[in-house]
């Protein structure tokens, strides 16, 4: 699907939702129209984007760190049985836990600063990132691992150079679920405590019944979770070239 069925699915659901707000005669303050949310959006711009922006620098700081522990992560359970042994119970057992169940905690441990949203967002994409990168090194293809054994190459310069570049259309997949998981985690961690942040503006205005504002800071995340993946497929697309 490319951005211009995005942009005619979104044009199609705006027609649709003005449709049935103007049909149905519904309050505002349940359903608000399309142009009474732009209007919003307009009028609050510089509240939404203050908020958007303390938003989007825990997702980018989330995806970095998260992305570069799980690539980590999974170089080494390639590189080493034990650390398999080790790893592997512990990485399937902590999905066991939910991850929403610890914002609370990292809430208390961390505050109500940004480092909780960070780790939030780290706890979420790291086990797709690590699964998705382990998985495109273990299923190198044989010919080429064969050929590196007949070059002589030693383990370490076949993971790196035979494994790693065979196995980044997987990283490639990992890092587009995080940019779709990212997001998520960090508007969680707001939930639970924070004094800006999109999820902050979302909790809010729901408090105050601004259904408006509340639709506002939610169409902004869903365009930036777009644009964030569309990045991020391009970077992976980049990745992938022969």
């Amino acid at each position: 699907m490319t951005w211009r069925h995005g942009l005619i699915s979104g044009a199609v659901l705006l027609v649709v939702w003005q449709i049935v707000v103007s049909l149905t005669d519904i309050a505002p303050f349940i359903l608000p129209s399309p142009s009474r949310v732009a209007a919003t959006l307009w009028t609050s711009r510089v509240l939404i984007l203050d908020n958007a922006a303390v938003t989007l620098a825990e997702i980018l700081l989330g995806m970095l760190l998260g992305s570069l522990m799980g690539m980590a992560t999974a170089v080494c359970l390639t590189a080493s049985r034990p650390a398999r042994i080790v790893l592997r119970p512990i990485l399937v057992f902590s999905q066991a836990v939910p991850v929403f169940a610890l914002a609370p905690l990292l809430t208390f441990w961390l505050g109500y600063g940004i480092g909780s949203k960070i780790v939030m967002t780290v706890l979420i994409i790291y086990f797709p990132v690590a699964s998705a990168f382990f998985d495109g090194l273990t299923r190198t293809p044989p010919g080429f691992l064969d050929l590196a054994r007949t070059m002589g190459a030693s383990p370490w310069s076949t993971l790196f150079r035979v494994r790693f570049p065979a196995a980044l259309p997987s990283l490639g997949t990992g890092l587009r679920l995080a940019a779709v998981y990212a997001p998520i985690g960090a508007v969680i961690g707001e939930w639970v405590g924070a004094s800006r942040g999109l999820g902050y503006l979302m909790l809010l205005a729901n408090g105050r019944v601004k259904t408006d504002l509340l639709f506002a800071a939610i169409l902004v995340l869903a365009v930036m979770t777009v644009c964030l993946h569309f990045a991020v497929d391009r970077f992976a697309r980049w990745l992938s070239r022969d």
